[in-house]
């Protein structure tokens, strides 16, 4: 089963939410609810038109992901709208976040006052955590290790995490060039706490999600869930699917990203902070300049005064 990074306390608090009806309350936030056959929506004051929204975008994403994992979503799921970031912070630990899944509830919570902030908008935020909940539909009594279920969360959302990363670099780059070690097993449980690695692991699993649907194209990651949800451990279900071992797989992997990752790709993707280091640093020198000319502007008079009482004498 897929894990999240949500603490028990927000799932006890939501599931107590749900409970009660048409109102509901969620660390102290009223709650309304509005729904349709297939979707129900809980949603705080003034989030009326968000949730109309939802109602209307959501058949469109259920039927383009059902057409992605090739597997019809047979459960209704719940959509929580609110707009108080920090309760959301309260709820994961964390002020990175802007919307989670919990599988086992068919549960996701979205702060809405983030879905216009580039590159995150309701439809593919819903498409992003409701592919977890449909993942762990697949998987049944399965195991589907982190980075897997992450990594293809981001691939279907147009690359898009729960997370916002507001510095435009490439922290899986930077591993690459320092020759820091990438190794999925590592992130089959869980993902790491602090941020740095916490970003890291997000963009590897996205990177390594996407190497495997080029060269084996969705349907070899649909292999490798159907053996999953026959019970098979994750490793042996990506040899069986894959005919190559994960070892292999990763190595290959990591190949890939060496021969494309070089330093002129690395300046490509850093060029912003690039270009505002060299103003800086222009603006220094023009400022040293300036000063310099200066200081010989105003000795000028002083040489020429010096000049002159010399010829009188």
């Amino acid at each position: 089963m897929l894990r999240t990074i949500l603490p028990f306390k927000a799932v006890f608090c939501i599931v107590v939410a749900l409970a009660l009806s048409p109102t509901a309350l969620l660390w102290g936030l009223e709650l309304s609810r509005i729904e349709t056959e297939d979707i129900t929506v809980l949603y705080a004051e003034g989030l009326y038109g968000g949730a109309v929204e939802v109602l209307e975008i959501y058949p469109q994403v259920k039927e383009d992901l059902e057409k992605t994992l090739r597997q019809k979503i047979a459960f209704k799921p719940t959509v929580i709208l609110i707009r108080d970031g920090e309760v959301l912070q309260k709820m994961t630990d964390s002020s990175s976040v802007v919307a989670f899944a919990v599988p086992e509830r068919n549960i996701m919570v979205i702060d809405h006052s983030r879905m216009n902030v580039d590159p995150f908008t309701i439809g593919l935020t819903m498409k992003h955590e409701l592919c977890h909940l449909l993942l762990h539909q697949m998987a049944k009594k399965g195991a589907i290790p982190r980075w897997l279920g992450e990594g293809i969360a981001q691939w279907v959302s147009a690359g898009i995490s729960e997370m916002v990363v507001s510095e435009k670099r490439s922290r899986l780059n930077e591993a690459i060039l320092s020759g820091k070690s990438l190794n999925m097993r590592a992130l089959v449980e869980d993902f790491p706490r602090d941020k740095e690695s916490l970003y890291l692991a997000y963009e590897a699993s996205k990177s390594m999600v996407a190497y495997m649907i080029d060269r084996f194209g969705m349907e070899g990651i649909i292999r490798v869930l159907d053996h999953i949800r026959e019970g098979e451990e994750w490793e042996r279900a990506i040899s069986k699917a894959l005919l190559i071992s994960f070892d292999e797989l990763q190595e290959s992997w990591h190949d890939d990203l060496k021969k494309k990752l070089t330093w002129y790709t690395y300046l490509i993707n850093n060029l912003y902070e690039i270009l505002f280091f060299l103003a800086a640093l222009f603006a220094m020198i023009a400022f040293v300049r300036a000063y310099i000319r200066k200081r010989a502007y105003m000795k000028e008079p002083e040489d020429d005064e010096s000049a002159s009482g010399q010829g009188e004498l």
